[in-house]
């Protein structure tokens, strides 16, 4: 039951550090989510913390923000 916890608080600060970089650019959710060549629903996912990213989408929100994987995670 604490693995489920701890997964999904990393889910939700994912999320939030998501939408913090997205807004500080200036980005709507559905601009960014087409920068990104994904789905606005999914960026919205992302961002409550309802959304497991794939690996692959992660580093294309990095790619779109212009900032690495690393800085991306920083403070999680």
């Amino acid at each position: 039951m604490a693995r489920m916890g701890k997964r999904a608080d990393i889910l939700k600060r994912f999320g939030l550090r998501v939408r913090e970089l997205r807004k500080e650019q200036g980005y709507s959710q559905e601009s960014f989510a087409a920068a990104c060549e994904l789905d606005r629903t999914y960026i919205g996912g992302i961002e409550r913390g309802e959304r497991n990213v794939a690996l692959r989408n992660i580093d294309a929100i990095a790619d779109t923000l212009g900032i690495s994987l690393s800085e991306l995670m920083e403070g999680l």
